[in-house]
């Protein structure tokens, strides 16, 4: 990578690569490559990688892995329930990993003017290809700047009352495990891009994240530092989560809206 993730143009490069997986990640690699075409033939346009296996920093047993699956048409029921048993296969018969997510999306989503500094910025810098042609191949480069910072993460105050439903909800040791490490991600993460372009780069190691963001808001460094190590070692406590929920996400909601403004609604 460049300075900061950046070309000498300052545009994103590209981040990840199918020649920075890890050699204890490869046949996973290759199975999900296999199976992907196999559950879903010729309704498939494109499959990517995204996250730590393709970036070469996956932890075996620790570490999930992500994949976004473009099809040709908007995805049906049936599809998504597809999405399930290939990611409940995948995570049962690799314990090199711990979790399958899956982002499944039409190609014109993907293309959208809607989604252009969303959905189409993650495709086109965050993502490996793995099967079929690039999408980002038809999407802008793309630039640090407050208009991506609103449209990817400026929705955490719509996000908030459904993560308090889901903590409410809950009662298992499992169940606050998951949402913490969820949780504490996308705190990390909205964080960072809040901070964004006045740092002038881009990261997605979520330690980094947490210090950059540190250095503006000093005193919400420590608390952002903790999420970020929740977010790579999970904990079952409902406390740290209602933390998430009550404190923190607010806060961060909050601070967003007034710096970069809210997110383009979506239907």
């Amino acid at each position: 990578m460049g300075h900061r993730g950046l070309d000498a143009y300052g545009y994103f490069e590209r981040e990840g690569s199918l020649g920075t997986v890890r050699p204890e990640f490869a046949g996973l690699v290759a199975a999900a490559r296999g199976r992907i075409l196999e559950a879903y033939g010729g309704r498939l346009h494109s499959a990517y990688l995204y996250g730590s296996v393709p970036r070469g920093t996956a932890r075996p047993g620790r570490s999930d892995l992500d994949l976004l699956l473009a099809l040709h048409r908007e995805p049906t029921d049936e599809d998504r329930d597809t999405a399930e048993v290939l990611g409940r296969g995948l995570d049962q018969d690799f314990p090199e990993i711990d979790g399958v997510g899956i982002l499944l999306y039409g190609k014109e989503t993907l293309l959208s003017e809607r989604e252009r500094h969303d959905l189409g910025w993650f495709l086109a810098c965050l993502c490996t290809p793995l099967l079929g042609a690039d999408l980002a191949e038809h999407l802008p480069r793309y630039r640090p700047d407050s208009l991506l910072a609103r449209e990817t993460n400026g929705d955490l105050a719509l996000v908030l009352p459904r993560w308090r439903a889901r903590f409410a909800a809950a009662s298992e040791p499992s169940e606050y495990r998951r949402m913490s490490r969820s949780f504490a991600r996308h705190l990390v993460r909205t964080g960072f891009t809040l901070v964004m372009p006045r740092w002038g780069g881009w990261t997605s190691d979520l330690a980094e994240s947490a210090e950059i963001f540190g250095r503006y808001y000093p005193e919400r460094a420590a608390q952002m530092r903790a999420a970020a190590a929740v977010a790579l070692d999970p904990v079952e406590d409902p406390a740290v989560v209602r933390r998430y929920i009550e404190d923190l996400g607010p806060w961060l909601a909050d601070e967003y809206t007034a710096r970069h403004g809210t997110k383009a609604p979506r239907d």
